[in-house]
């Protein structure tokens, strides 16, 4: 009888079920036409639902993904990562021939243009893409030129009409690197923490004689809550353009639920460009830690 996969299975901390193998995938898709990462009811196209379709087809079975950090609807990714548990049956398919890699080829073919699996192999003993996580990148891209983004960047090219300091954006930014309550700039999600430590948030003038006007900012953390990205972002631009002072964003950190002083940044300018995990002996006690962590939330 051929196995099945459940929900319950595909996430199980003792890893994947009898008769199956994990698999790591590392994937991009440009956000713009789908409505986020996460499958939804009523049929709304997500880059899940798409890539579980795919999959499906070959796997001949459902085979659940679970992804490092859901992306919101027309938020872009290069460097997302996620694992998923398949029948090894599977593998024994000619076309894989037990490479997982030539998966890759396969997929291609089955997937849309705005998708790509662009790695595929044997995930480690203990690895879990969400749980094992250290941290997440993004990029924000954003143009405050009059003419707005350049034609062949103008899907994941943010546009701001009025002029920004950004230095002044950096000094907001500074001011919110580290451990703390970030509840002002989260969406509320039932019985979910808002604590994370936000490790890197710098800005750069990107500018080229092609895109002037353009600038990055680089946004990394343990992990980020629903619309914290896109509010950070937001922040900086509100102190960047003169309308709040230098210690606006100091003092949204002592908020206790969503502000509506910020703004929240257009998602098109975001992108997840990477995910960091520990040595490979360390991936299980990572994901038991993180475990523990979410679930005492």
């Amino acid at each position: 009888m051929k196995p099945t996969m459940t929900d319950a299975a595909s996430t199980s901390p003792e890893g994947p079920a009898d008769g199956f193998v994990r698999l790591r995938l590392d994937l991009a898709y440009d956000g713009t036409d789908f409505h986020g990462w996460a499958k939804q009811k009523g049929g709304l196209r997500t880059v899940q639902g798409v890539l579980e379709e795919k999959l499906a087809m070959i796997a001949r079975t459902e085979v659940p993904l679970t992804v490092a950090g859901r992306t919101d609807a027309g938020v872009h990714a290069r460097g997302q990562v996620a694992h998923v548990d398949v029948p090894t049956e599977m593998l024994a398919q000619r076309s894989v021939a037990g490479e997982p890699g030539k998966l890759v080829r396969r997929l291609a073919k089955l997937l849309p243009e705005d998708v790509r699996v662009h790695g595929c192999e044997f995930a480690p003993a203990g690895f879990d893409a969400r749980f094992s996580a250290l941290r997440r990148h993004y990029v924000y891209r954003i143009t405050t030129n009059p003419r707005g983004a350049l034609p062949t960047r103008a899907r994941d090219t943010a546009e701001w009409i009025k002029p920004v300091d950004i230095d002044a954006m950096q000094e907001a930014a500074t001011a919110l690197v580290g451990l703390h309550d970030f509840a002002a700039f989260c969406k509320a999600k039932p019985n979910a923490t808002t604590i994370r430590e936000l490790q890197e948030f710098s800005w750069r003038d990107a500018s080229t004689p092609e895109e002037p006007e353009l600038f990055e900012a680089r946004v990394s953390a343990d992990a980020f809550c629903w619309s914290m990205v896109r509010s950070l972002v937001g922040c900086c631009l509100r102190v960047g353009e003169g309308r709040r002072d230098a210690d606006f964003a100091a003092a949204l950190l002592q908020e206790t639920k969503r502000s509506s002083s910020i703004p929240v940044a257009p998602a098109k300018g975001l992108s997840l460009v990477a995910v960091d995990y520990p040595a490979a002996d360390r991936l299980a006690a990572r994901a038991e830690v993180t475990r523990e962590r979410r679930s005492a939330d």
